[in-house]
């Protein structure tokens, strides 16, 4: 909206002077011509041929007015049903930008109403502004504008306000991330990105993704199916790594018209380098830190039928008291076991835990239904010191890890994993 100041006119010094002259003329003076006396004052059309100025010849002085800013926002104040995957912009003529807010009403997770703002950057000229995320459906926006006159550099204000279009749940897919924020993760850790509805424009989606690493450590997505991305670096991350991971979502075409939900952030520090080298063969798995070995303990793996995938795994949760039972995993022996730790490596079931029931076997065979056993006193060592995402390496059988099976990022090349981005 553009704001015009009034127009001053200012009257000249000499008009001044001679209307001062003139009023004088009603007042109690007396008119010496009218007692026959000449006056000594030259008469106005004597001023004029000396080449004085007369009233009617004065012109008056106008101040130039400076032009004020006109800030442009990209959506029409009032407008209605604005789609949810818009950028708002704001632009400037005739000055600059200085403070844009956009704004909009939601309530938090108690119900109680709060304001949210939809951050935005101004360009280097100073000419426009734009948002960094799109919008949230059915909800009305706020937008308070400021800008500088070019002339003066005098402020000016502006609003506007318009609401979006609604959408169903069935309309937006929800994102949800891991690891969780401000948590200390293994060297293995991936970025993970599900969503409860396919995102179809996996490509849009992805330009959205931003990771950020001390030591700018390269890596890469990968689309596991239309539900789930993980991102994982070329190598395993450097200890003492911190990652910041930004999913700006909120609004974006997820295709077959479906938006997404919100955005998620989080942010995590990588520890120490912890590996667990499980070896089928020789009954044994051998525990690194920093690259030293600090453990050797006894196992026992898959038996014949049941064979314990190869390959580099992850450790996904850790549990305490885990109940196993073959119903769990479709076996036809009856049993009801709980382990006192356990950690889990795959989807499908498999884990490092205690088994003081197969005490026996530890070290010399593999007597269990896929999980890696070992005594109570060893796998309470392991759980104690172990972290999310540490990697879990196992050799010695002919079964392999699925990809998806787990977080099996690691167990593919990176050139092999990066085929699997969508840019």
């Amino acid at each position: 909206m553009q704001i015009r100041r009034p127009i001053v006119a200012l009257t000249s010094l000499a008009g001044a002077v001679l209307l001062a002259t003139t009023l004088a003329g009603c007042g109690s003076t007396p008119d010496k011509s009218a007692a026959g006396e000449s006056s000594s004052q030259p008469s106005a059309s004597s001023t004029a041929s000396n080449g004085g100025t007369t009233a009617n010849d004065a012109t008056p002085s106008t101040a130039p007015s400076p032009e004020s800013v006109v800030l442009e926002p990209s959506v029409e104040d009032d407008a209605t049903g604005v789609a949810v995957d818009t950028i708002v912009s704001v632009k400037a003529s005739q000055g600059t930008v200085s403070k844009v807010k956009l704004s909009t009403k939601a309530k938090d997770k108690d119900g109680d109403s709060r304001t949210v703002s939809v951050d935005g950057a101004i360009s280097k000229d100073g000419l426009s502004w734009t948002a960094d995320s799109a919008l949230d459906p059915g909800s009305t926006y706020k937008l308070e504008m400021e800008g500088k006159n070019a002339t003066d550099q005098a402020l000016v204000s502006t609003k506007a306000s318009f609401k979006t279009e609604s959408l169903t749940l069935d309309e937006q897919t929800y994102p949800t991330i891991q690891p969780a924020k401000g948590s200390k993760v293994g060297i293995g850790m991936p970025v993970v990105l599900t969503f409860d509805l396919p995102v179809k424009d996996k490509a849009e989606f992805q330009k959205h993704l931003k990771v950020t690493s001390t030591g700018d450590q390269e890596g890469t997505w990968n689309w596991f199916n239309s539900k789930t991305v993980h991102f994982r670096p070329k190598e395993y991350w450097k200890p003492g790594t911190k990652v910041k991971v930004e999913a700006n979502l909120n609004g974006v075409k997820a295709g077959n018209g479906i938006y997404g939900q919100q955005s998620v952030s989080t942010d995590f520090t990588v520890g120490r380098s912890f590996i667990t080298k499980v070896n089928l063969s020789t009954h044994q798995a051998k525990v690194y830190k920093n690259g030293d070995l600090v453990k050797t303990i006894p196992i026992t793996g898959g038996k014949a039928g049941w064979r314990t995938r190869s390959g580099t795994k992850l450790i996904m949760a850790k549990e305490y008291n885990k109940v196993m039972t073959n119903e769990a995993i479709g076996a036809k022996e009856d049993y009801r076991l709980t382990a006192k730790y356990a950690l889990r490596i795959t989807n499908s079931g498999e884990f490092l835990h205690s088994a003081p029931w197969s005490m026996g076997n530890l070290g010399v065979r593999n007597a269990s239904h896929g999980c890696t056993g070992m005594s109570i006193a060893n796998s309470g060592w392991l759980y104690e010191r172990t972290l999310i995402g540490d990697p879990v390496i196992t050799t010695g059988s002919n079964r392999g890890i699925e990809q998806g099976n787990g977080w099996s990022d690691w167990d593919i090349s990176y050139k092999e994993f990066a085929k699997g981005s969508a840019l």
